[in-house]
């Protein structure tokens, strides 16, 4: 191979003795996955709402937020399933910071040992609040010590079409969404939620398995190129490729983030509420899209927007809930438009 070796990383084992999860928080757990798949089935009708930071960085910010979306979700949950977004590894289009599982101070070297650290430490502080968690399955090849803590994982646009990321779907526990690419393919995406919730054989902690299949697994619309695919057609096309495929559980989540924001070329995350009132406008005049759609992403923190660490140091750069990778709505526009739905979808 051709590498460096650095220094050797501590174990999942080592890192799950540090940080261990409450008895009561592996039960919350169980519960929470429950209660998404029960959504995702069609047996319970609340919307799911994956909400939270672009990146879970920094740590102290990304607690502070939580503590704010634990009230809420204690006052929605019978309307609304909140699962918050602690997304510890960020894919790049060409290069860039991949998170704090990588690199938990960005104006360090990467540190992989103190990324673990760092990352299992805040999943599981997030978990004991009482909220569910959530991540993009990115480094599969270290997932183990994070990815028994979740409720929900995302298969990233860049990633929904790479054999190793279908079957790892295939062999999780928990509900998967699938992204569509990047180029907005939708069928592109739904060949991965056929791979996923199919079996596969594998090679996992040096045995060869079977994986059982995943049949939750479950399509995030999330915008394309040239400007967003959250609307009835892009449903519809959804729906027939669902039919056609025989996919169980059919359900979509609208990514109201990402490419669902482009107007003229240029995202903007201000635009997040708009998104959902549009979509939840569409669902309300059209009862099949109302049944297939289960709810919202929203990339969301503390402040509004976001800031580049490219041209910022340890002294200029905000720790106070400010994003460093993509746009995020403010905590109080979150609130806000999760309050109104509460209040309106029926």
């Amino acid at each position: 191979m051709n590498i460096t070796i650095i220094k050797k990383v501590p174990t999942a084992e080592e890192i799950i003795q540090l940080y261990p999860l409450s008895e009561a928080g592996h039960e919350r757990i169980v519960k929470d996955r429950q209660e998404v798949r029960d959504i995702l089935s069609g047996k319970d009708k609340r919307l799911l709402f994956i909400v939270g930071p672009c990146s879970a960085w920094p740590s102290d910010a990304v607690l502070e937020y939580a503590k704010k979306l634990k009230v809420v979700s204690d006052d929605v949950q019978n309307r609304i399933k909140i699962v918050m977004r602690t997304y510890i590894q960020k894919p790049r289009t060409a290069k860039g910071w991949t998170g704090p599982v990588n690199q938990p101070d960005p104006f360090n070297l990467p540190d992989i040992a103190e990324g673990v650290r760092y990352c299992r430490n805040l999943m599981v502080k997030v978990i004991d609040m009482g909220l569910p968690i959530a991540d993009e399955a990115l480094f599969t090849h270290n997932a183990k010590g994070f990815v028994e803590l979740l409720s929900w994982v995302c298969i990233g646009a860049r990633s929904v079409e790479d054999q190793e990321h279908r079957i790892f779907a295939s062999a999780l526990e928990c509900p998967v969404g699938m992204k569509n690419s990047t180029t907005g393919s939708i069928e592109i995406a739904v060949n991965g939620m056929i791979a996923a919730q199919n079996k596969h054989h594998a090679v996992f902690h040096g045995y060869q398995v079977e994986t059982n299949g995943n049949p939750y697994a479950h399509l995030v619309l999330r915008g394309k190129i040239n400007g967003p695919n959250y609307g009835a057609e892009y449903l519809h096309e959804a729906a027939e490729l669902f039919a056609k495929h025989k996919i169980n559980n059919a359900s979509v989540i609208i990514d109201a983030s990402h490419d669902n924001t482009r107007v003229n070329g240029a995202k903007n995350c201000r635009r997040q509420p708009m998104v959902i009132k549009e979509v939840i406008a569409t669902m309300q005049v059209n009862p099949e899209l109302k049944k297939l759609v289960k709810g919202f992403m929203i990339e969301s923190f503390l402040k509004e927007g976001s800031q580049k660490i490219e041209s910022l140091t340890k002294q200029t750069v905000d720790m106070n809930g400010l994003s460093i990778t993509d746009g995020c709505l403010s905590f109080e526009e979150t609130e806000k438009i999760i309050r109104e739905v509460a209040t309106t979808y029926v």
